[in-house]
């Protein structure tokens, strides 16, 4: 059942770029991806996406002068704050909840490395959350998954039962912050912030993700980027040149 009526939700949109890019080997974030840094290019979506009302960024303290620069340069003005993250993705994650407008119904918490975010995706989640009060973003697996104990199998899941998620995962304001303080003074292990809401009794609902949406994590997943930036130019130049 919505949450709401007929009304259009105010979503804050916390972007995590807080990251150490150990794995990158440089600052990720700060790469150059299609001729933009790789955060820049995540912040363009949300500020062109109608579902967005206003963006906060998470990232280290000695960032934030060169976040609040980038977003200047490439007019990033739903950028209403850039806090200070914490030693662990949960605590900048909360860190970032914590200060989206009172305003908000709904919060969208999305990775900075994933650049390639469509706006249809954000659309999905956030309806989907706006009706089920949470939701993620999902890929069914292509590949049949095992769970194993270090090198033993012992069990192989149904592989229509099993999704990689992806970001943004968008909840109720209330949800979203009591689960990951919950999370931080319960010292739980989560993996993504629809866990630490599952682990309060939650459900979370699944809206369409994409293939596309990669999460920048090492140089080989920049390379990957950049072919999917290309393809979908050629994607945006053949059906012109068809109509010639």
């Amino acid at each position: 059942m919505s949450i709401f009526k007929s009304k259009k939700a105010y979503c804050s949109a916390v972007i995590v770029a807080a990251g150490s890019s150990t794995r990158f080997g440089s600052d990720k974030l700060f790469a150059t991806l299609g001729g933009m840094p790789v955060l820049a290019r995540t912040l363009a979506v949300f500020e062109g996406s109608p579902y967005i009302n206003e963006i906060v960024v998470v990232t280290e303290s000695e960032k934030i002068m060169a976040v609040a620069k980038l977003c200047e340069d490439y007019g990033i003005n739903k950028a209403r704050k850039i806090v200070c993250g914490g030693a662990t993705r949960l605590e900048s994650a909360l860190s970032g909840v914590s200060e989206t407008d009172p305003r908000a119904d709904l919060i969208a918490v999305h990775d900075g490395a994933r650049p390639l975010i469509a706006p249809k995706i954000i659309e999905d989640a956030v309806l989907t959350a706006k009706k089920y009060r949470a939701a993620v973003p999902a890929v069914p697996t292509k590949d049949t998954v095992k769970l194993a104990n270090k090198s033993a199998v012992y069990s192989t899941p149904e592989r229509a039962e099993v999704f990689s998620v992806q970001t943004p995962q968008v909840f109720m304001p209330e949800i979203i912050k009591g689960a990951l303080t919950n999370a931080l003074v319960e010292d739980l292990t989560v993996y993504d912030d629809a866990q630490a809401v599952e682990a309060l009794g939650f459900t979370v609902y699944l809206s369409e993700g994409s293939e596309e949406n990669i999460k920048i994590t090492t140089p080989l997943d920049l390379l990957l980027a950049e072919t999917i930036l290309y393809s979908r130019s050629l994607s945006d130049v053949q059906p012109k040149e068809a109509a010639k």
